[in-house]
């Protein structure tokens, strides 16, 4: 926690400011907040214990690549600082941290040997969350992939690369699964596709569109091929993908606009969403591309291991596109939104470089007057509303969560220390609303993670931009919570149905029951989400001096009483590594009986017994 940061209190949680507990209302009580960063963009340490060049260190190299010659060499220095980046994690309270493996750290030669200091690094920063109290969210394969595997094969382009993916996937999980219930293979594989090989403006830098088509293939290929294999190791645990999708519309009712949108829907959406959740291309597109050997690049099989079922869909949401014929004199380029479709400067003309969207150079962007983010990209967060809805009326979704949401402002630290960043705020809350609107009109939308905790390195656009809800000086590698992040804590401080930090068990719930009871209330009457607000701050927030096993048993309770099995089985685990008995995790579990009665219970209790036998099968509760 920063020094001098205010600590959240029972008192200072009743008084909220009526912006954050409306809101917090809105949203169902089992709602998941979360944090999001990627390796490549936090950790740096770039040689540290064995880790190989990625592509992006090769196209950091690049003259001009990188706005004002960045590079991801030290960034946050999240890997020599993450213990104290846990504890302010634990500070902010939100329940997940979504973060990156780095496939060059932990498979320096892209597949087979194991360096086994990189996997430790994980699991010191797994023991950093869980002393917080922060659940993990393991992402796979945040876009840096080992530099080895694009200069011996290709990269993404090669099919080799999508089963040296699924290697690596298993190598992960297997050394790590005991402590992860959440995983995503890919994050955003339409930026690692169609930016990387199509437009070259993130790395590799390749420019050639039958590549990026190939490229797209592989990775959705590689998802399907790893989750297949982690979900045959641990069927009980929630696998996904995180795709970054928009909202695309025509900007006239002309039929060549409409076209465009057309066009521009297929390549940014739905070339994702139908093979993963349908099973197969989209037909207009595939006839739009002759020039890519689909016969040749989708061989027998592939739609099937890449449409394998999924347990959760992750969604990054920034922006919507109004797309539009562009006149082919060239007169109409001047109303075109600057940099629309880019990672670029966003002063950069529009037609300065190659379209990502493979087949579509003769479509523009055009502006609609919203404010606009430090990147070029106006706010929307209607959009936001209108895609959820798709996805719930047009496809077979699984549960959705919003992995990615935020903006990027040029945040600076006040003379007084203070990092004021109110247009953050107005951001997330604007988003978070329309995440409620989509909910109660019927979308199964079970979280959100703000990007990012840190400001960190902005791939081609360097350390310029700033994302992060906590300011990184990255002279000095000084940490401050913006007024964003003491917004978001006092959301997420509003969450009643979870119980974050530590607590005695028996004083949070025994002093609750004996409370009710003397009061004439019947306790097994009493909403649970009342209970935990009340025990919540009256108790846990204040008692950070409790050891890590009273901490593990009470987090136990809470979650066999909530019906949370698969963060329960994580916990278990936990609890035994905190020296908890099996004896011992068996009364907690009991416990949550006079509050979420019996039937509750019992599903909890075989949720411990099954993972006790699993951890050590001599022994059972």
């Amino acid at each position: 926690m920063p020094e001098g940061t205010p600590v959240m209190t029972a008192a200072s949680a009743a008084t909220l400011p009526p912006s954050v507990t409306d809101l917090r209302r809105r949203l169902p009580a089992d709602f998941a907040f979360g944090t999001a960063t990627a390796a490549y963009q936090i950790e740096g340490a770039v040689a540290a214990d064995g880790r190989s060049p990625s592509i992006w260190d090769a196209y950091c190299e690049r003259p001009g690549a990188i706005l004002g010659g960045d590079t991801g060499e030290t960034t946050c220095d999240h890997y020599h600082r993450y213990a104290a980046d846990a504890d302010l994690l634990g500070w902010l309270g939100a329940r997940f941290y979504r973060f990156s493996i780095s496939w060059p750290r932990v498979l320096p030669e892209g597949s087979g040997r194991i360096e086994q200091r990189g996997l430790d690094f994980y699991r010191r920063l797994l023991d950093a969350l869980d002393r917080n109290g922060v659940e993990p969210w393991v992402t796979l394969y945040h876009w840096d992939l080992p530099q080895v595997l694009q200069e011996r094969d290709g990269g993404w382009a090669a099919r080799s690369t999508a089963e040296a993916f699924a290697e690596f996937a298993l190598v992960v999980h297997d050394a790590l699964g005991d402590r992860i219930a959440h995983w995503t293979t890919l994050n955003e594989p339409f930026c690692s596709a169609f930016y990387g090989y199509a437009a070259g403006t993130q790395a590799p830098g390749v420019v050639d569109g039958p590549s990026a088509i190939a490229a797209g293939h592989h990775l959705m290929l590689g998802h399907g091929l790893a989750l297949r294999a982690m979900r045959e190791r641990r069927p009980d645990h929630r696998f996904g993908v995180t795709l970054n999708l928009s909202p695309v519309e025509a900007a006239t009712a002309a039929a060549a606009d409409q076209d465009a949108a057309r066009r521009i829907d297929a390549r940014r959406n739905r070339f994702f969403l139908d093979p993963i959740l349908r099973g197969s291309y989209p037909a207009d597109m595939v006839a739009e591309l002759p020039q890519v050997d689909w016969e040749h690049l989708v061989r027998p099989g592939d739609l099937a291991t890449i449409a394998q079922p999924l347990d959760l869909l992750g969604v990054n949401y920034y922006r919507r596109f109004v797309a539009r014929a562009a006149d082919p004199s060239g007169a109409s380029a001047a109303s075109a939104s600057p940099a629309a479709d880019t990672l670029v400067d966003a002063e950069a003309p529009a037609a300065a470089e190659p379209t990502p969207h493979v087949g579509c150079e003769d479509v523009e962007f055009v502006a609609t007057g919203r404010p606009r983010t430090q990147m070029g990209w106006e706010i929307d967060p209607e959009g936001l509303t209108e895609l959820l809805l798709r996805l719930h009326r047009d496809y077979p979704v699984p549960p959705l969560y919003l992995t990615e949401n935020g903006m990027a402002h040029a945040d600076e630290v006040g003379a007084d220390g203070r990092v004021a960043d109110p247009e953050r705020i107005a951001y997330l809350r604007t988003h978070l609303e329309a995440c409620a609107d989509a909910i109660d009109r019927g979308v199964d939308l079970r979280g959100y993670f703000a990007w990012s905790f840190l400001d960190n390195f902005e791939w081609s656009l360097g350390l310029e931009r700033r994302f992060g809800l906590v300011h990184v000086d990255y002279e000095t590698q000084q940490r401050t919570p913006k007024d964003s992040a003491y917004w978001y804590r006092d959301l997420v401080a509003a969450e009643t149905p979870r119980l974050r930090g530590t607590a005695n068990r028996t004083e949070v719930l025994g002093a609750e029951h004996v409370r009710r009871s003397t009061a004439g209330v019947d306790p097994l009457a009493a909403p649970l989400q009342d209970l935990v607000t009340t025990a919540c701050w009256g108790t846990v927030w204040e008692r950070p001096e409790l050891p890590r096993p009273t901490r593990s048993l009470v987090t136990v309770s809470l979650l066999a009483a909530l019906g949370h099995h698969d963060e329960l089985a994580v916990h278990v685990r936990g609890a035994l590594r905190n020296g908890c008995t099996p004896e011992q995790i068996a009364e907690a579990v009991t416990h949550t009986a006079v509050y979420a009665g019996a039937p509750a219970a019992l599903a909890a209790m075989r949720v411990v017994v099954a993972t006790v036998r699993e951890a050590s099968p001599q022994d059972g509760p």
